[in-house]
C-alpha cells in the first residue's frame, strides 16, 4: 500500500533544488503541501489533505550529503587557479576503427604545441574533440576521412583547479553545476580530471559562468 510518505520521498528525490530549499528552511510548508497535493494524490490514488503531506515534509529526512554543507565549504576555500580560453571549436565524430588513429596524429601535433587548448573525451558511440580555433585546419587535415557529426565554434573554456581529495566532498560537482543552471547558463560540456574541472560554454555567456565560478571561492 503507498502512503504518503513514500509520495512526498518519490517526489522530492527527482528534484534536488527543492530539497535544498527545505534543508534551508527558506520554503513555505503549506504553500509547497498544496503544490504537492495532486502528484501525491495520484501517487497513492486517493484524495489526500494538504495537512498530511505538510506533516510528511516536516518529517522528511534529508540525504546524508545534503548535511554535509561545512565539508563543501572547506573545499571551496581551496579552489585554486580559474583560466579563461577563448575560441574554442567542438568537434564530435563517428567512433571507428581508424578514429583513434587520427587522434594519435593529433596528439603528436599538440605535443610541440603545449599552449594550445585540447581535449578528448570518447563515448561509446562518438567521441568530442575541442581545441583551440587557430589550428581548426590541422583537424580537418587529420580526421578529413572520419565522420563529421557536428561542429560547433564560439565557445569559450573555464577549467577550474580542484583541491586534492576532491572527490571525498559529497556533492561538490552537484554544488557547481548548481550554480551555473540557477542563473540559466547553458552548458556545452563538461570535462573533468582528478583534480581540474573544465566547462565549455557559448562565448556570450562566458563572463557570466566565469562570474559564478569565481563567486564559489568566495
Amino acid at each position: 500500500m503507498r502512503t504518503v510518505t513514500q509520495g512526498v520521498e518519490q517526489i522530492l528525490k527527482n528534484q534536488p533544488f527543492l530539497v535544498e530549499a527545505l534543508q534551508r528552511k527558506i520554503i513555505n510548508y503549506s504553500a509547497l503541501a498544496e503544490e504537492l497535493r495532486p502528484q501525491v494524490s495520484d501517487f497513492v490514488r486517493k484524495p489526500i489533505k494538504s495537512a498530511a503531506i505538510m506533516m510528511a515534509l516536516r518529517r522528511y529526512k534529508f540525504p546524508i550529503g545534503i548535511a554535509e554543507k561545512g565539508v563543501r565549504e572547506h573545499y571551496f576555500k581551496q579552489l585554486g587557479d580559474i583560466t579563461v580560453r577563448s575560441n574554442i571549436h567542438s568537434f564530435t565524430f563517428k567512433n571507428t576503427n581508424s578514429l583513434l588513429g587520427s587522434h594519435t596524429k593529433m596528439l603528436g601535433y599538440f605535443s610541440d604545441n603545449p599552449n594550445l587548448f585540447y581535449a578528448f573525451t570518447r563515448g561509446i558511440l562518438e567521441s568530442n574533440l575541442m581545441i583551440s580555433g587557430a589550428v581548426v585546419e590541422v583537424v580537418n587535415r587529420f580526421f578529413g576521412k572520419q565522420e563529421l557529426l557536428s561542429h560547433h565554434q564560439e565557445l569559450s573554456a573555464i577549467s577550474l583547479q580542484l583541491p586534492l581529495g576532491n572527490y571525498k566532498a559529497v556533492g561538490l560537482y552537484y554544488h557547481l553545476l548548481k550554480q551555473l543552471a540557477w542563473r540559466d547558463i547553458a552548458l556545452y560540456e563538461v570535462i573533468s580530471t582528478a583534480n581540474e574541472f573544465t566547462i565549455l560554454v557559448e562565448e556570450a555567456l562566458v563572463e557570466q559562468a566565469f562570474a559564478v565560478i569565481k563567486g564559489l571561492k568566495a
